[in-house]
């Protein structure tokens, strides 16, 4: 096998029902854009009861569809997406708000990320992923970080980070889940490498696309142009049936 191939974004996504929730991070094929997505799925109605929106400070949340039917908004509620300085956080949970604590107090990622762990649903023990891009003189670099089981019974937590240059064409796709399952069978590996299109509209559509139609929620995708700082956004909401 092929340690160092690239493949498209569908090809690791289509025809598997359930990858959980997802973050990309990378660059594109010509080098002048970072690109930036995380999608959530879900199988309960409480999961699936949620859409993505952006506020005026371009942070992306959670939030229920329809109110009257949340359940539980302890892991299902969160900031997904924030900025600290020239820096961009993306997570599957609160931890966001972890790592934009730890920046603000002078810390690196991975030690903001060293007061959590997995999140406490067991069997499941879902992983919590997180990403940070930086940008800095016209460039970027990146890091993703997954927390989880060590083992079936959730007695410790095992702890990755992984930090990647700015590459052109490459990216690297981190998600919760193999597949379906019960429980469901946590990520294995590294990070998965991915290509990265010039094209915003390519990439997202292609990645909301080769989502499991019953259990995809939400994406948002942006990219932002190295040199000026210009961003372009697409967010797609299966509830609202709608993309901007």
């Amino acid at each position: 096998m092929n340690g160092y191939a690239i493949h498209s974004i569908d090809a690791l996504i289509q025809g598997n029902p359930y990858v959980g929730r997802g973050i990309v991070l990378g660059v594109t094929a010509d080098g002048t854009k970072a690109c930036a997505a995380y999608f959530i799925m879900g199988r309960s109605e409480n999961s699936r009861n949620r859409v993505f929106y952006e506020n005026a400070d371009g942070e992306v949340y959670t939030r229920a569809f329809d109110e009257s039917k949340v359940e539980d908004p302890s892991l299902i509620i969160y900031a997904a997406l924030r900025r600290y300085e020239n820096n961009l956080i993306v997570t599957n949970g609160d931890q966001t708000d972890t790592v934009y604590d730890g920046l603000a107090a002078g810390k690196t990622f991975s030690a903001a990320l060293e007061s959590r762990c997995f999140e406490p649903d067991a069997p499941n023990f879902t992983p919590r992923i997180s990403g940070l891009l930086t940008f800095a003189d016209g460039s970027c670099s990146y890091q993703m970080s997954i927390l989880k089981s060590i083992d079936a019974t959730g007695s410790a937590c095992t702890r990755q980070t992984f930090a990647y240059p700015a590459t052109p064409g490459l990216g690297h796709f981190l998600h919760t889940y193999v597949t379906d399952g019960n429980p469901l069978p946590s990520f294995e590996g590294e990070p998965e490498r991915v290509a990265i299109p010039n094209d915003v509209d390519a990439f997202a559509g292609a990645l909301w696309n080769a989502l499991d139609a019953n259990n995809k929620i939400s994406l948002y995708v942006c990219y932002t142009d190295l040199a000026t700082g210009e961003v372009e956004k697409r967010l797609f909401n299966k509830n609202a049936e709608g993309t901007k």
